[in-house]
């Protein structure tokens, strides 16, 4: 007995997946189907995962830390003040 789920993803992505996994003679519910396994059988994922920060958001680190260290930033007591603040 077997289930259905329907998975949302880029096309791109879609069509470079089938590619590979048609070269090591799979389709795509075997390989997701050996994904799932491997993740049940590691009881969680089956690769490392890691957050590995992009340019944004490296960039807003470093904006974030600047202020923090500026003693002329501007800082607020609330957030009707910060509101306020912008508002204006």
């Amino acid at each position: 007995m077997t289930t259905n789920i329907s998975l949302r993803m880029d096309p791109e992505l879609k069509k470079q997946a089938e590619e590979l996994f048609y070269d090591l003679g799979l389709n795509m519910s075997t390989a997701l189907t050996m994904f799932l396994r491997q993740a049940v059988r590691s009881q969680g994922i089956p690769f490392e995962v890691s957050r590995t920060p992009n340019a944004d958001t490296m960039e807003a680190l470093e904006e974030s830390l600047r202020i923090a260290r500026d003693p002329n930033a501007k800082s607020y007591r609330n957030l009707d003040e910060l509101f306020g603040d912008l508002r204006a």
